[in-house]
């Protein structure tokens, strides 16, 4: 049974930093793609980054966000830097099972298995 648990969400100061991590239990999934995605209130839920074969991110976040994996403790990290009020959101991380493919891809529907979320607020 695949499951993904997040952590680290919290409540920062605009300027600050939050780090969150994915646990992802059930399968290995170091030969899978994995993405961060986030969803404000009253908004659609976007990508924010993702990493396969190599690293992707959306425009909003490119220069303060970086996402990284350690594939022994199977788990995905989102470190998040000069924080923006507008960065609030509910954060969650999802795996894309497709084969043979480290191609991150940023649709959502693309993602097979979600985690629960956790809430990051960024108070100006």
């Amino acid at each position: 049974q695949v499951q993904l648990v997040e952590s680290g969400g919290g409540v920062v100061q605009a300027g600050g930093s939050l780090r969150l991590s994915c646990a992802a239990s059930g399968r290995t999934f170091n030969i899978y793609p994995m993405g961060w995605f986030r969803q404000a209130p009253g908004r659609e839920r976007e990508f924010v980054a993702g990493i396969g074969g190599s690293t992707y991110y959306a425009d909003s976040v490119k220069g303060r966000f970086t996402i990284s994996r350690d594939n022994a403790k199977n788990t995905v990290y989102l470190q998040m830097n000069r924080l923006k009020p507008e960065d609030t959101a509910v954060y969650y991380c999802a795996v894309d099972m497709r084969p043979f493919t480290t191609v991150v891809r940023t649709a959502p529907e693309a993602y097979e298995y979600w985690g629960q979320g956790t809430q990051v607020t960024v108070s100006s």
